[in-house]
């Protein structure tokens, strides 16, 4: 299969690495030098691709993501930051009959840890004692602060009936993979739920799995709820 990568940063070159064990050749490979008003986005260069993996910015991710629709090209959304518009990205998505997946994080162990979270959570919201907080920490370059991440744990936590305040914080320092923190504080004990990451590899495995996935699929996807059907 051919893939693109939109945005070849850190990440993108990480993917790049990694795509032939998921059985993936890198045919497009987009960034600042050749595509900076999105002229790498032409028919052209995405003719014969099965699937796109964009790791750009928060500001041009909504407009890479209508563009790879208008293009006809099935992909994953790694980057995060831009989550006010998805419902904009969704409608793309539909009207262009493509398929994409997003994700806040695109780590299965995170996936898993926020399953936890919101078990947590749910138990927590009846015991009117606990007051709750959510913290994180990565590396001084990350571009978004608060993280995609926490914010969606966040919101996990109250969708499973958490209503009561939640303190939440982030730290940007040295080169920390990422760490989220989510803690419930009462007079008696103290509950913490912590995810580490110890590289970015787990990121970009969990993006090429989606990626192996959506091809070939339409619609538009949460990566949580496709966790159980990936290879």
């Amino acid at each position: 299969m051919n893939l693109a990568i939109v945005g070849n940063g850190k990440m993108g070159r990480l993917i790049g690495q990694l795509a032939p064990e998921y059985d993936f050749e890198v045919r497009l490979r987009l960034d600042v030098e050749n595509n900076a008003n999105y002229e790498g986005m032409t028919p052209e260069n995405f003719r014969g691709i099965d699937a796109a993996v964009e790791f750009s910015t928060p500001a041009t991710a909504l407009e890479n993501i209508e563009r790879l629709a208008k293009l006809g090209v099935n992909c994953v959304i790694g980057t995060t930051g831009w989550l006010a518009e998805i419902e904009r990205a969704r409608a793309a998505v539909e009207r262009s009959g493509t398929g994409l997946v997003w994700a806040a994080n695109f780590s299965v162990g995170v996936t898993i840890f926020s399953q936890i979270v919101a078990e947590a959570a749910e138990l927590i919201a009846r015991q009117p004692e606990y007051g709750a907080w959510a913290w994180e920490i990565h590396h001084a370059t990350k571009k978004d602060s608060r993280s995609g991440t926490l914010l969606a744990l966040v919101e996990q936590m109250k969708r499973s009936g958490y209503r009561r305040p939640i303190d939440v914080s982030s730290s940007r320092a040295g080169a920390v993979p990422g760490t989220h923190e989510i803690g419930f504080d009462s007079a008696a004990d103290t509950i913490t739920l912590t995810h580490t990451a110890r590289s970015r590899e787990g990121f970009a495995r969990g993006a090429l799995r989606a990626a192996r996935w959506i091809v070939g699929k339409k619609g538009f996807f949460d990566f949580r709820d496709i966790v159980r059907e990936l290879e």
